[in-house]
C-alpha cells in the first residue's frame, strides 16, 4: 500500500458509516499524522488509526494480537485496539479503532514532573516482565545496537549542541564496545521517543504507538531515561527500574544517542 495523503474527515465518516455504523454518530476530530498512521479522535473514549504505509497494517495486527492481553497489567494507559476492521473497496487496508489515551505528545508538551521517572520505570518494568511466548523469543537483528548505525552530522549537532558533540560520539563508541544482551529477549516497546508518549500537566500519563513492539534488549527502552525525562533523572530512573547491569546502561545510553543521529 502506498502512502496515503490528505485523508479527509468526510472520507473517515463514510468509512464509519460503511463498516461501523454503530459509531458513525460520534464526533470526529483530526489528531495528526505519524510516520505510519493518521489518527482521529472518535467521541470521548476512542480513536481511529488509518495506515498510510506498507508496513502499517502488520503493525496494527500485531498490536491487536498482544496489547489487549498486556494492557490490564501495564500501569499507564495504552491505545488498546478494540476493533480491527477488514479491508474494503473503500479502504484497501485493515484499520483500527483503539482506546483513546488522553494527553499531549511529549514532543509538543515537555515532561517536567519529576515523578515521571518513577512512572516510566514502573511501566517499563511491567512491560519487560510480561511473558514472552516461545514463538516470539528470538532477538530480532534490528534490536541490536551495532546494526543500528549512527552518523554524527548536522542533525545530531543541532540536537545536542555543537560544543557537546564529542560526548555523544564517545557514548556511542562505548555503547558499541559493550557486550550485547545475552539473556533471553524481553518484550520491548521499541520506540519510546517523545512523540510516542503523552503528557498531562507536565507528567508522563500514557504510552502510545506500539508498532515496534517485539522481542529485544531492554536497553532499547531504557534509553528513554535520557530522551524523555528531565535532565538528571536517569540515575533515579535506573534505581527505580532496578536490576540493570552496567553494560545494559552503556547500550541504553548508545540507543539514546542513536535517537539523535541522522
Amino acid at each position: 500500500m502506498d502512502v496515503i495523503d490528505d485523508i479527509a474527515d468526510e472520507f473517515v465518516q463514510e468509512l464509519l458509516r460503511t463498516q461501523r455504523p454503530d459509531l458513525a454518530e460520534l464526533t470526529l476530530q483530526y489528531v495528526g499524522r505519524g510516520w505510519s498512521h493518521e489518527v482521529w479522535r472518535l467521541g470521548d473514549e476512542l480513536a481511529i488509526r488509518l495506515p498510510r504505509t506498507d508496513g502499517a497494517p502488520e503493525m496494527l495486527r500485531k498490536e491487536k494480537r498482544w496489547l489487549p492481553q498486556m494492557a490490564p497489567r501495564l500501569p499507564l494507559p495504552v491505545p488498546t485496539p478494540l476493533h480491527l476492521n477488514d479491508p474494503s473497496e473503500l479502504f484497501p487496508s485493515p484499520w483500527a479503532i483503539v482506546a483513546w489515551v488522553p494527553g499531549d505528545p511529549a514532543d509538543k508538551a515537555e515532561i517536567t514532573d519529576e515523578s515521571s521517572a518513577r512512572v516510566l520505570a514502573e511501566f517499563l518494568r511491567a512491560l519487560h516482565d510480561e511473558e514472552l511466548p516461545a514463538a516470539e523469543s528470538h532477538l530480532e537483528p534490528g534490536r541490536v545496537l551495532r546494526n543500528a548505525g549512527c552518523e554524527f552530522g548536522d542533525d545530531l549537532i543541532s540536537a545536542v549542541g555543537e560544543d557537546r558533540v564529542r560526548e555523544p560520539e564517545e557514548v556511542w563508541r562505548d555503547a558499541l564496545s559493550a557486550p550485547g544482551w545475552d539473556a533471553a529477549p524481553v518484550w520491548v516497546h521499541g520506540d519510546p521517543h517523545p512523540a510516542n508518549v503523552v503528557v498531562s500537566d507536565g507528567a508522563l500519563s500514557g504510552v502510545i504507538d506500539f508498532g515496534e513492539l517485539g522481542p529485544g534488549d531492554p536497553a532499547v527502552d531504557l534509553a528513554a531515561a535520557w530522551t524523555l525525562l528531565p535532565s538528571g533523572s536517569a540515575p533515579r530512573f535506573l534505581q527505580l527500574y532496578g536490576d540493570v547491569d552496567a553494560d545494559t546502561v552503556r547500550r541504553a545510553r548508545g540507543w539514546a544517542v542513536r535517537k539523535g543521529c541522522s
